[in-house]
């Protein structure tokens, strides 16, 4: 089963979903803000080697603006920022969409015809 880390308030997430329904693609749709991705999917999006630590971050988000993490990332460990992203899901860059294996992050939709079509 794909499971769709989202939040309905945003523009990017409704248009991945829309691309997910209009291609069949069945989902369970979970709030990113209230159940972020756990530490170990986060880890494992990090190792398949699609996208960078930086990648996983909202980088146009409040909270990331309010928490100053552009001047905090570059020192932050890995695991410091894995233990972030999974804290606070308006950290996260959204959607995050798996099944287990294959992972995407943000939506562009070239990526999502490659992974899910």
């Amino acid at each position: 089963m794909v499971k769709f880390y989202g939040y309905d308030k945003c523009s990017t997430c409704r248009n991945a979903k829309k691309w997910l329904d209009a291609q069949g693609v069945a989902y369970k749709d979970i709030d990113i803000t209230a159940t972020p991705p756990t530490k170990a999917l986060l880890k494992s999006i990090l190792k398949v080697g699609d996208y960078s630590l930086k990648d996983l971050f909202n980088k146009s988000g409040q909270l990331y603006r309010q928490m100053n993490m552009k001047d905090k990332l570059p020192d932050m460990s890995e695991a410091e920022a894995i233990s972030l992203l999974a804290e606070h899901g308006k950290l996260c860059k959204r959607p995050i969409v798996t099944d287990g294996k294959s992972h995407t992050v943000g939506f562009r939709e070239e990526r999502f015809s490659e992974v899910w079509g």
